[in-house]
């Protein structure tokens, strides 16, 4: 014998509208519409649509807690997972301490305990993710003579 259910409001709403893709991409960057760094509202937008498409969250450049670069908020203790191992010394169960070095665009993990960092999977993935956060919010989109791809000159 099934189960029936007695809801009053199954069968009475009106079909949901399907929104346009440019609906859906226009919502999540309302979203951030406040932000003053645009490159970051955007990828923050971009970052949300793509974890709605099945994107692992843990391999954003954002955060969309802090709506901050991750390599700007990574040290606090939200970003602690003690279950995956992210930010976290197993041997001496402490939150890793982070250091990132904005000049040379790294980032380093040590657990204030023993003083290392185990080489985790979770904490490579979030190396790759606070350094890819670097750069992309250093990234100003310039061509620099020697250090990026030749710029293309005009033919006169």
């Amino acid at each position: 014998m099934g189960v029936q259910v007695n809801n009053p409001r199954i069968g009475s709403e009106d079909p949901p509208m399907s929104a346009t893709k440019n609906q859906r991409e226009q919502a999540p960057l309302a979203r951030y519409a406040d932000l003053k760094d645009r490159r970051l509202a955007i990828t923050l937008s971009r970052e949300d649509l793509e974890e709605e498409k099945d994107r692992d969250p843990l391999d954003r450049i954002t955060c969309r807690t802090h709506r901050r670069w991750l390599h700007q908020c990574v040290s606090s203790p939200l970003h602690v997972i003690v279950v995956t191992g992210h930010r976290w010394c197993r041997s001496c169960s402490l939150a890793l301490s982070v250091a990132v070095d904005e000049l040379a665009g790294d980032v380093t993990f040590s657990c204030p305990g023993c003083g290392r960092a185990a080489p985790t999977r979770a904490t490579r993935q979030l190396i790759r993710a606070c350094r890819a956060s670097l750069a992309a919010a250093h990234d100003d989109g310039l061509v620099y003579p020697g250090l990026s791809t030749p710029e293309q000159r005009a033919v006169s």
